[in-house]
């Protein structure tokens, strides 16, 4: 003959009890305030959140466009000795140029 445990049946009852224990208590008036307080705080702080998150945006915005301003800044005063370089090379090469021709002769 088989036994029956109690011990199971025991843990199984009293799960049942403490969960309709606490379906009662998580649907009472009390903590239906509770969650809507908890609620309306998540709400607060989204606010707060998203204020901070649209002043860094902001920040970020125009630090990116200073860094591109300086860039281009830098670009536009590395070009003209870029083209003066260029133009030594340019003089120099004819130079030597004309030296090899007068030594030719």
């Amino acid at each position: 003959m088989a036994s029956f445990k109690w011990d199971k049946t025991g843990l199984f009852a009293a799960g049942v009890l403490f969960g309709t224990a606490g379906i009662k208590l998580l649907s009472s008036k009390d903590a239906k305030k509770v969650y809507t307080e908890c609620t309306a705080a998540v709400l607060r702080a989204k606010d707060c959140v998203m204020k901070t998150v649209t002043t860094v945006q902001e920040n970020a915005g125009d630090i990116y466009a200073d860094a591109q301003q300086i860039n281009e800044d830098r670009k536009a005063a590395e070009e003209p000795f870029e083209d003066e370089a260029a133009e030594g090379e340019t003089e120099f090469k004819e130079t030597e140029e004309t030296e090899t021709e007068a030594e030719a002769e």
